[in-house]
């Protein structure tokens, strides 16, 4: 993958981790109730969950590539219009929110919580689609899929342990914040999956 291809992923993935989606408010919760260091059990749950995402994903897209090219541009367009879609439904999303008292949800062990954060990524359909949208748009047929699946599920990864870290780490903070706030944030991160769907289909 190039470095310009490869940092237009970047920023693309780190606008998904950042805009509200089940694993993000698990995070929340489980910060807020258990604390950062055991959420991250729930975190790394949710990152392996969305790697095997990713290798369904991409695999598959993989496999129609072998039937055809045209395939590539066929699911460019197809998930270009995806994501503007779901950009608008991030837009005219309510703020996200969470309510909890101190104490509540008792003591959970950590594979419970790993087991959770997995499935909540597994079992995400919007996260399906969104993958099965959004990685044609870097795929390059010519180049080792293998290698590419490394690159972009390790980013991936990578990027969801940072900022679900940062939210459980400061979940007291963030809640109040969300409700003052979070219609603005919405509508930013609406607006860069619009962005993205609108313009990456037309790259070569």
């Amino acid at each position: 993958m190039q470095l310009d291809t490869w940092l237009i992923y970047f920023a693309a993935a780190l606008g998904l981790s950042l805009s509200p989606g089940p694993n993000g408010l698990l995070a929340l919760t489980h910060g807020a109730l258990h604390g950062r260091r055991k959420t991250l059990w729930t975190i790394f749950g949710g990152s392996f969950g969305f790697i095997a995402v990713v290798a369904l994903s991409m695999f598959g897209i993989g496999a129609l590539l072998q039937a055809s090219l045209l395939w590539l541009t066929v699911l460019k367009w197809v998930g270009g219009a995806y994501l503007v879609w779901l950009g608008i439904q991030v837009w005219r999303a309510p703020p996200v929110g969470v309510e909890w008292q101190p104490g509540e949800g008792g003591e959970r062990g950590g594979w419970s919580m790993f087991r959770q954060g997995a499935l909540s990524a597994m079992t995400n359909p919007k996260g399906i689609l969104f993958f099965a949208a959004f990685l044609p748009q870097f795929i390059d047929p010519a180049r080792s899929l293998v290698l590419q699946f490394a690159i972009m599920a390790g980013t991936f990864a990578g990027i969801e342990v940072v900022t679900e870290f940062v939210i459980a780490s400061t979940a007291h903070r963030i809640r109040p914040w969300l409700k003052r706030s979070g219609k603005r944030f919405n509508r930013a991160c609406g607006g860069i999956f619009v962005a993205i769907g609108a313009a990456l289909p037309l790259r070569a």
